[in-house]
C-alpha cells in the first residue's frame, strides 16, 4: 500500500481586508466590489514560497524519522530562484541526510499535483522510503485587479511512504493541453490573464471533465461513492458543476478557501487536500483535481491509520492563528510593488560569502548547534570547545538541532533606527529549554507585546535580500506566541 502518511499546513498569519483593497481602488476599479468580501491570506515582508513550504514542512514531518525520507520536492511558480535548487534549500533547511534526491517543479499552476504524482512513483518504485512532497507560493499579481483580491499566500505538505499509511493512492489521471488561460513571460514580474468567461467556459468545463471521467474509468469508483471532491477554482460554481456531471454529492465539495485565505496558486490542491484530510474519517474517498495547462486527478482512500496520527496545525490551525491587516500599502511595500525612500541605513551591502554559507550551512540553514558529549551542555553555534565553564572539553561535540526547541525571550530591543521593512525592528536574547542561548531577530510579533520571559517558537525566514545580485539570505528568527494566537 502506498499513499500518504502524514500532512501539514502553513497560512501566512497576516490576512488583509479585501475590502481595503477595494476602497483604496474603487476610484479607477469600482468593478473589484464583486470580489470584496472576505480576506486573502497575505505572508509578511520576511516570508516567501520557500519559507512557508519549509513550514509546512515542518508541520507535516513531526514525530517522524527524518532518516527515512530519500526524496523532497518542492513545487511553485514562484520560486525566489531560478538557478539554484530550491528543494535543496527545503531539505537543508529541514536538516534532513544529504544523501537525498530533491527536485523543483514549476511551470503551472499544477506543478503541486504534479510533484505529488513524482512522490508517489518514487515511492511505488521501491527505490525510495518515503518522499516528501511540498508545494508554497507567495502571489505576485497587477494592483487593482481582480487576481489581487482571489489569490492567497501558503503552503501545505505531504510525507508519502508505504508504511502507516492514512490514506491509500488508488490511481490517476491526467490530461495535457497548452491552454493558456495565463501565462508569465520571461523577465516578466506579472501573469497575463486571458479573460474569465473563456476559462471557465472552454477550460475548466471541458478539460477538468475529462481528467475526473478518466479517474473514475480507470479505478473504477462512480460519483456516488466519492466523499470528498477536491478542486480550487476561483469559480466558484464550478466545481459544484463538475461534481454534479458525474453524481458526486453537492456536500462532498471541499470549500475553495476563498472568503479566508484565497486561491495559493500551485499550492492550493495539497492546501485543500490537507484541510480534507484534517476532518476525514476511515473509508473516506477523495479525489483530488488540479487546473493548469490541462488537469489532473487523483484518488485516494482514507485508512483507519488516520486515528492515530499525531495532531498536526496544518491548515485550520494556520487559520485560527491569525491577525487581521488594514493597511493597503504595508500588503504592497511587502510585496516590493512601491519605491519608498528607506533612508541611508537601507543602502548596506548584503553581499553573502557562499563560501562560509556553504562551510556553515547547518548552523544558518538548519540551526543545527552543539552538544557536549561528555557534559550534556548544549550550545549554539557549535564550537570547539564546550561552553560550560567547568568542562571546557575541545572537540567533543555532537549535532544538536535548535529549530523544534521551545525558548523565551531573554531581553530584547524595540529599535526605530534599524533597517527593516516592518518597524520597529525586534530583536534580543532567546534562552531554549535545552539550556542553550542565541540573540535572533524577531517576526510576526505585535508592538508593544513582547516581553520578557514571553515563549517564542523558531521559524524560517528572510534575512535579507541582496537585490544588486538577486540572493535571498536565510536565517532562523523567532516569532513570540502571544495570547491570542494560543486561544
Amino acid at each position: 500500500m502506498v499513499g500518504i502518511v502524514s500532512f501539514g499546513g502553513y497560512i501566512p498569519r497576516l490576512r488583509l481586508n479585501r475590502g481595503v483593497v477595494y476602497g483604496a481602488n474603487a476610484w479607477m476599479a469600482p468593478g473589484l466590489i464583486a470580489a470584496a468580501g472576505g480576506e486573502r491570506s497575505m505572508a509578511n515582508w520576511d516570508e516567501d514560497s520557500l519559507t512557508m513550504a519549509v513550514e509546512a514542512s515542518r508541520d507535516c514531518i513531526a514525530g517522524f524519522d527524518k532518516s527515512t525520507i530519500d526524496a523532497a520536492y518542492l513545487a511553485s511558480i514562484n520560486h525566489p530562484f531560478e538557478d539554484r535548487l530550491n528543494a535543496g534549500i527545503l531539505s537543508t533547511a529541514l536538516n534532513l541526510d544529504e544523501n537525498i534526491e530533491a527536485a523543483d517543479f514549476s511551470g503551472s499552476t499544477r506543478a503541486g499535483a504534479s510533484a505529488l504524482q513524482a512522490g508517489i512513483n518514487a515511492v511505488k518504485s521501491g527505490e525510495y522510503r518515503n518522499s516528501l512532497v511540498a508545494a508554497g507560493d507567495k502571489r505576485i499579481t497587477k494592483m487593482a485587479y481582480l487576481h489581487e483580491l482571489w489569490a492567497g499566500d501558503g503552503a501545505a505538505a505531504l510525507l508519502l511512504g508505504s508504511d502507516n499509511v492514512i490514506a491509500e493512492y488508488k490511481g490517476s489521471f491526467t490530461v495535457t493541453h497548452d491552454f493558456v488561460d495565463h501565462y508569465r513571460g520571461d523577465n516578466h514580474k506579472f501573469d497575463y490573464n486571458w479573460e474569465e468567461r473563456w476559462i471557465k467556459d472552454e477550460g475548466f468545463l471541458k478539460i477538468a471533465p475529462r481528467a475526473v471521467k478518466g479517474l473514475m474509468d480507470k479505478t473504477g469508483i462512480t460519483g456516488a461513492e466519492v466523499t470528498g471532491f477536491v478542486m480550487p477554482c476561483v469559480f466558484g460554481k464550478v466545481p459544484y458543476q463538475i461534481a454534479g456531471m458525474f453524481d458526486i454529492p453537492a456536500e462532498g465539495v471541499s470549500d475553495t478557501m476563498h472568503q479566508v485565505c484565497g486561491d495559493t496558486g500551485s499550492a492550493h490542491s495539497l492546501v485543500m487536500l490537507v484541510a480534507a484530510l484534517e476532518h476525514a474519517n476511515p473509508c473516506d474517498r477523495l479525489i483530488v483535481v488540479s487546473f493548469g495547462q490541462g488537469c489532473s486527478a487523483m484518488l485516494f482512500e482514507v485508512t483507519d491509520e488516520i486515528k492515530h496520527l499525531q495532531k498536526r496545525k496544518a491548515i485550520s490551525g494556520s487559520l485560527s492563528d491569525r491577525k487581521e491587516e488594514q493597511n493597503y500599502l504595508k500588503f504592497l511595500t511587502h510585496r516590493g510593488m512601491l519605491q519608498q525612500d528607506w533612508t541611508i541605513r537601507a543602502e548596506a551591502n548584503w553581499k553573502t560569502a557562499l563560501s562560509t554559507l556553504y562551510r556553515n550551512r547547518k548552523m544558518i540553514l538548519a540551526m543545527v548547534g552543539g552538544k557536549c558529549t561528555k557534559c550534556g551542555t548544549s550550545q549554539f553555534p557549535k564550537a570547539e570547545t564546550c561552553v560550560n565553564p567547568d568542562c571546557k572539553t575541545v572537540n567533543a561535540q555532537e549535532d544538536c538541532e535548535f529549530a523544534d526547541e521551545p525558548g523565551e525571550i531573554m531581553s530584547y530591543t524595540s529599535d526605530l533606527l534599524t533597517y527593516t521593512l516592518d518597524p520597529p525592528a525586534h530583536y534580543g536574547m532567546v534562552t531554549f529549554a535545552n539550556g542553550g542561548r542565541g540573540m535572533f531577530d524577531f517576526t510576526d510579533y505585535e508592538n508593544g507585546k513582547i516581553e520578557v520571559g514571553l515563549p517564542v517558537r523558531m521559524v524560517f525566514r528572510i534575512r535579507n535580500i541582496d537585490q544588486q545580485r538577486g540572493f535571498t539570505q536565510y536565517y532562523w528568527k523567532a516569532k513570540p506566541i502571544i495570547k491570542q494566537e494560543e486561544a
